[in-house]
């Protein structure tokens, strides 16, 4: 018997032969979902969007399908860039996929690991998300709170009156104003209000260090170990800085409650109502603290980019704002603002807001999840330990759930000539169990809109005779908003004025 002569060529040959095939064999019973082709060792890291996620995760879609697979530095990402994959796996798997990865530049060097929205999937989430639903879980609770927004909004268009070049301003203080009361029973001042200033500027920070791709620390996270001189590292002083920031924001309103509570004038809020009468274990009040501090982070900086994106669509579309001027008038009458009450007797009012969430989409992509244990979708494997990101923005912007999406068209979502209302888009900006609470119960739907399209006209401003059209482009953080721009903002007649410069307190 002839024996050929092996060479270690040939063995090498047939061992990669043997491995390409079990590759081949594996692939086809657990393969990943399809994305752009990696690199050895680094994976995609090159691929990974550091501006706008959104754009190059819809890019994917369009190329690769309803779910998209990158791996970096050995940690895979998932990307799902459909409705159905969503729910399917976000939803309906809820207890594979409700876990939060860690971020070391957020969660362990700037102190957000405690969170609600970046809470591992355990015990601690269970009961934070407990404690808020017991206080605001549904409507009928947070109704002991519509005339704190009806008056705030009042104060709102006292100040665009007196004011409207400082729009932007005016709505973040609003928005503090009303979470602030709500979560901590806090009244803010009239100008240069410490507790707002001190939240906007924490919001903010979070919503910077949350961004994908912002920090290389969050791709390599030994680099946290770094010390702060070392070249580099500036991600190491900032963290300090906002740190600092982040704690001061969620004790200072905590200690507050608790001071007016020992006094005896606290008025009712989420943190007084769960304070009160208890005597709390050092754990039970560090929760309290951060329920309360996630409530507040939840819903002031969306509330600020609804209400921006409103007036935005205003002076973009000034049909959409005349057909519910004539709404408004109509149900409500010149001589009183829209109150909750008219909600229900304004459609196409509510269906603008619904309209303004899809447009502007307040958070495009949310913040990621992780997979507690291997799975299986659509017949593709999703490892134990991935990064799980909805893409929100292309969801509420394909035009296989929404005709034409790039118009803006509120009539979308109203019963027309039999056809169905297309999907509401706050189950998608808040669904997924992304959201800490509904936050779409925190926001005051409508009302804003209502009450500033009663008595005010938006309009593009007129600069030396030419009419300036804003750019729509929105800010590439975590909470999404648009940038600066200006608009032209005038009382609609003598009778509006009048209804703006009526009493507006406690």
């Amino acid at each position: 018997m002839l024996i050929p002569n092996v060479t270690w060529l040939d063995l090498c040959l047939a061992g990669i032969g043997a491995y390409l095939v079990k590759q081949v064999f594996n692939k086809n019973a657990t393969s990943y979902p399809p994305g752009p082709r990696g690199w050895p060792l680094v994976g995609n890291i090159q691929d990974m969007p550091q501006i706008k996620p959104w754009l190059t995760f819809t890019e994917w879609g369009k190329k690769y399908g309803a779910i998209s697979h990158v791996e970096v530095l050995g940690h895979h990402i998932i990307v799902l860039n459909s409705v159905k994959s969503a729910v399917d796996m976000l939803d309906k798997k809820g207890a594979l996929y409700s876990d939060r990865p860690v971020l070391p530049m957020a969660g362990e060097l700037v102190g957000w690991k405690s969170t609600l929205v970046l809470l591992p999937y355990g015990n601690r989430c269970h009961q934070q998300r407990k404690i808020i639903h017991q206080i605001i879980g549904n409507r009928a609770a947070l109704e002991v709170y519509h005339p704190i927004e009806e008056i705030e909004f009042h104060r709102f268009l006292k100040r665009v009156f007196s004011n409207p070049e400082q729009l932007q301003a005016h709505i973040r203080h609003t928005a503090g104003a009303i979470i602030l009361r709500i979560s901590h029973g806090y009244e803010v001042k009239e100008n240069n209000d410490p507790f707002i200033d001190l939240a906007d500027r924490a919001v903010d920070q979070f919503s910077q260090c949350t961004a994908p791709g912002a920090f290389m620390v969050d791709i390599m996270p030994f680099l946290a170990n770094v010390p702060e001189w070392f070249p580099g590292a500036g991600f190491k002083r900032l963290a300090r800085e906002w740190s600092k920031t982040r704690e001061d924001m969620v004790a200072t309103p905590y200690k507050f409650v608790k001071d007016q509570m020992a006094a005896g004038i606290a008025p009712t809020s989420f943190t007084s109502n769960l304070l009160k009468g208890r005597a709390l274990s050092a754990e039970e009040d560090d929760m309290v603290m951060w329920a309360a501090a996630s409530l507040y982070a939840a819903g002031s900086e969306t509330t600020v980019s609804m209400i921006y994106s409103f007036f935005l669509a205003m002076t973009l579309f000034p049909d959409v704002q005349k057909k519910a001027q004539a709404e408004i008038d109509a149900v409500v009458g010149p001589d009183r603002l829209p109150s909750f009450a008219d909600r229900d007797s304004l459609p196409y009012t509510e269906a603008l807001v619904k309209e303004v969430f899809r447009w502007s989409v307040v958070a495009p992509i949310g913040i990621p999840h992780r997979v507690t244990e291997d799975d299986i979708y659509d017949g593709y494997h999703i490892p134990k330990g991935s990064l799980v990101i909805p893409n929100i923005w292309f969801m509420l912007n394909d035009p296989r759930t929404y005709g034409n999406p790039s118009q803006f068209n509120p009539e979308r979502f109203l019963d027309n000539n039999g056809k169905d209302p297309e999907l509401e888009p706050r189950t998608i900006c808040f669904g997924f169990v992304s959201a800490p609470v509904s936050t779409s119960l925190m926001l005051p739907s409508g009302y804003p809109s209502a009450m500033s399209l009663a008595v005010f006209d938006i309009s593009k401003v007129v600069e030396k005779g030419v009419e300036i059209t804003p750019e729509v482009d929105h800010t590439p953080s975590t909470i999404s908003h648009p940038k600066p721009f200006k608009c032209s903002i005038k009382p609609r007649s003598t009778t509006a004025i009048a209804l703006i410069q009526q009493d507006a307190n406690y």
